[in-house]
């Protein structure tokens, strides 16, 4: 991935997260105080959860600024890795808000009060339609950055949370039955936490340098070895300094009559082809380096 690229994809992204701010943090204020005035705890999960997506996405966009920052002396990566720590603590904050919601629907069963439903219904009506709107302005960004995969997520969750609190009004001023409004505030916590997990899970396997999502080590090694020069090979690394951008090292025992120089360009070239990784660091050892015995590395 090319430098001109990224730097596109980034200021691509910092424009969708600007706008979608824009949008949930003038609707956050109206819908706090529908929640308290409407006395609904589905409201009111939809609105913590409206504040979560505010709260998430000035976090996602000020990740994008400060990853957008050359390397320096001191941090020769650069600072792309502040966009995965800026995911991993979405993924948290929104772990807290669904347990949150789960402990105040249990205790709304056991001391349920008032419901306002028409208020209620037109507050969840207008939520919707700015969820649906910041949606399609994130849709484009999520699949290069698990940040603005993780501002879509806590968006598209509280769509979710708009649609229920739509239905539990309904159902509250047709029927009555108040003790929807929990069971909804319940469901809508439940529904959420699978997809938090699997955003956890994502951005805690680059925090640990797993191997990225996508990339079966087994195979990259198989092509790696099939590679022409390449007798054998050891210390293979493969992790991700953030979304979208694998980094590879490994040590490649040459065969004998084989050129260094060749046996690189020609396992770089296999990696870029077969597993898209473009950063990759080679050590050619004409001995394995492990036997303890002289060898000389070309990097």
């Amino acid at each position: 991935m090319g430098a001109g690229h990224d730097h596109g994809t980034g200021n691509a992204n910092a424009s969708a997260l600007t706008k979608a701010l824009a949008l949930t943090g003038t609707f956050l204020v109206a819908e706090v105080i529908g929640g308290i005035l409407t006395g609904s705890l589905a409201l009111l999960s939809d609105a913590a959860h409206m504040m979560t997506d505010t709260a998430g996405l000035a976090i996602a966009l000020a990740a994008v600024r400060i990853g957008a920052r050359p390397a320096d002396n001191r941090r020769t990566f650069g600072y792309k890795r502040f966009e995965i720590l800026a995911a991993a603590f979405n993924a948290l904050l929104l772990f807290g808000v669904a347990a949150y919601i789960l402990y105040e629907g249990i205790k709304r069963f056991v001391e349920p009060s008032e419901i306002q439903s028409l208020p209620m219904l037109v507050i969840a009506a207008l939520g919707l339609v700015v969820n649906l709107i910041a949606m399609r302005i994130l849709d484009a960004g999520r699949t290069s950055s698990l940040n603005v995969k993780g501002a879509y997520l806590e968006v598209w969750s509280d769509m979710l949370g708009s649609v229920g609190v739509i239905a539990a009004a309904l159902i509250i001023w047709f029927t009555g039955w108040t003790w929807v409004d929990p069971l909804v505030a319940i469901a809508i916590g439940f529904w959420v936490l699978p997809r938090t997990w699997v955003l956890f899970k994502e951005t805690t396997n680059i925090l640990l340098e797993g191997v990225p999502e996508g990339i079966d080590l087994d195979k990259l090694s198989a092509r790696l070895a099939s590679v022409p020069g390449v007798a054998s090979i050891h210390d293979l690394h493969v992790w991700a300094l953030t979304s979208g951008m694998p980094s590879l090292s490994a040590h490649l025992v040459l065969k004998d009559g084989f050129d260094p120089e060749t046996t690189r360009e020609a396992a770089t070239e296999a990696m870029h082809e077969g597993f898209d990784i473009d950063h990759t660091t080679f050590q050619i050892e004409f001995t394995d380096c492990r036997l303890g015995r002289d060898h000389h590395g070309l990097h």
